[in-house]
């Protein structure tokens, strides 16, 4: 089961939450010193497994075996649900694959939080966890986003960024993607919860200035509409192409630009021939 925990507050937790974390054989989680605060809390005494990055591929065997004989295994992360931005995923479709049954207790979420308190527009909206560390390929997504909102997608977007590297992506943010109005939410349902808002280059002058400190989700608004350039498109086609067939690709990006269908299906067979498809 996965079960969703507190993103700040310890008392952000449902009946239903607590009720599954202590009926479970086990507790699996990222940091047994994290969780083990939550649940001792709440007076829980489930034992606790670690399950993260570096050992989730090597425990899939173990845990199958044990769902397979009947043990009860509860997910959960350091904060929030599970799998966003977070392990689990690779066991998740273990589970799934194995025809075994999954479950999952709802809950809080950064993301969500965030983009309800940003004052941006909430739907569509666009999730797109970390960006790269390193400037080079954080700009090369920015520049994708750029490209797909060129093509007709304006989508409110959230990020999660470590407080050390917020002042220089919001830079890139603003230099690639232009002045869009945003939101800097941090240390969410915590004691020094903050929620400031402005232009990309406001913001990103004002964290340069102060370090920023703690959890944070950046929340970007959607760009002004723009026409659809020849190379947008050639860019959303080739985004689409990657992972859907001819025919749902052309009627995906015909619906996010509004341009003809005639018109999207002529370049799609363009750049397949292109690609020697």
């Amino acid at each position: 089961m996965l079960v969703s925990t507190p993103i700040g507050n310890l008392r952000d937790v449902s009946a239903r939450a607590v009720a599954a974390l202590a009926a479970a054989d086990a507790v699996l989680c990222e940091d047994t010193r994290t969780s083990a605060v939550l649940l001792n809390f709440h007076g829980i005494k489930t034992r606790l497994i670690p399950l993260h990055e570096h050992n989730e591929d090597m425990m899939i065997p173990r845990l199958l075996a044990g769902m397979q004989a009947g043990e009860r295994y509860a997910l959960i992360s350091d904060a929030g649900t599970p799998l966003v931005s977070d392990p689990g995923y690779r066991l998740v479709r273990a589970v799934i694959d194995a025809g075994l049954r999954l479950s999952a207790v709802p809950g809080p979420n950064a993301a969500v939080l965030a983009l309800t308190l940003s004052g941006l527009p909430p739907v569509p909206f666009l999730f797109l966890g970390f960006l790269a560390a390193k400037a080079g390929p954080r700009r090369a997504a920015l520049e994708r986003l750029r490209n797909t909102a060129a093509a007709g997608l304006a989508a409110t977007v959230i990020l999660y960024e470590a407080p050390h590297r917020l002042a220089d992506c919001l830079a890139d943010a603003a230099d690639v993607l232009g002045d869009r109005p945003a939101a800097v939410c941090r240390e969410l349902s915590k004691f020094y919860e903050e929620v400031r808002r402005g232009g990309l280059r406001d913001l990103a002058a004002h964290y340069a200035e102060h370090a920023a400190r703690g959890e944070i989700t950046l929340v970007i608004g959607p760009g002004a509409a723009a026409a659809v350039t020849e190379a947008a498109l050639d860019e959303s086609l080739r985004h689409a192409l990657e992972a859907l067939s001819l025919k749902d690709a052309v009627n995906a990006v015909t619906a996010a630009t509004g341009l003809a269908r005639k018109q999207v299906y002529a370049r799609a067979l363009a750049l397949g021939r292109g690609a020697g498809i």
